[in-house]
């Protein structure tokens, strides 16, 4: 009588615990990949990755092995954001395989150090270009670039907070106007190229540095670049038809970042 009475009692908060709206489809999916993605790496990283590795034609080889590792990564976490089908990341993915103490470990390692870490150098990234206008000539004060970064911080959090369909949104058209940056070097590029600027490609290969340390410091710089492929599968109970929508969207994605990088 007693397992019964835990059974049903089981049974009964299972069906009434709280669910996550399924309001993310394919557009939303890819916005959240790209918006995540197309960051400040893809503009900085490939002077640093030409200057470690020392040629265009080697820089070319590894932004080619950086895309195909991104490429497996992100097939890897849409298996299991299908296998597995809870938001949370790796977090749930720990939890699920190697038990509560090793999950723990990580998610409180992530909360206290990797993501606050990682957010703030974006946002004082994004900070130090929107207040560049206002100090024309000379340095902005740190202080107002860290309250800047602290305001859009504090801003995102309670859009995210208020609104599935708002955050989504937002994601949409900030990467609207990152492919259109894209676009503008892109175009530019391939105008170049038909007007005969095809000198970088003359030995190609000529200055390679071969040492450990510069490969890896250009594998470092081009992984960077790819760095958010696994952002969907933080939010997998939020998307429609997930074992459609994480595959999709993420090849979608890295195949138009691979384009734009090898243009």
């Amino acid at each position: 009588i007693e397992r019964q009475a835990e059974e049903s009692q089981r049974l009964f908060y299972t069906a009434r615990r709280l669910n996550l709206k399924r309001e993310v489809g394919i557009i939303g999916a890819v916005s959240f990949i790209a918006g995540t993605m197309i960051g400040s790496g893809i503009f900085i990283s490939p002077q640093f990755v030409l200057s470690a590795i020392g040629s265009p034609g080697a820089s070319f080889v590894i932004w080619s092995c950086c895309g195909l590792i991104a490429l497996l990564g992100g097939l890897c976490y849409a298996e299991l954001g299908t296998v597995i089908p809870e938001s949370g990341g790796e977090y749930i993915y720990i939890l699920r395989t190697a038990g509560r103490v090793v999950a723990f470990m990580f998610v409180l390692s992530f909360i206290a150090v990797m993501r606050p870490a990682s957010a703030t150098g974006i946002a004082l990234s994004l900070a130090e270009y929107v207040v560049a206008p206002f100090y024309s000539g000379c340095t902005a004060p740190q202080v107002v670039v860290k309250c800047v970064a602290a305001a859009a911080i504090m801003v995102l959090a309670t859009v995210n907070c208020l609104s599935v369909r708002l955050a989504t949104t937002i994601q949409v058209v900030s990467m609207v106007v990152k492919l259109l940056a894209l676009a503008v070097i892109i175009l530019g590029g391939v105008v170049m190229l038909f007007q005969g600027h095809t000198e970088n490609f003359d030995n190609s290969f000529e200055g390679t540095y071969v040492d450990v340390s510069s490969i890896g410091i250009a594998f470092y710089q081009g992984l960077w670049s790819f760095d958010g492929w696994n952002t969907l599968n933080y939010l997998t109970e939020e998307l429609k038809h997930p074992e459609v929508r994480v595959y999709c969207s993420l090849i979608i994605h890295l195949r138009r970042h691979l384009c734009s990088l090898c243009l």
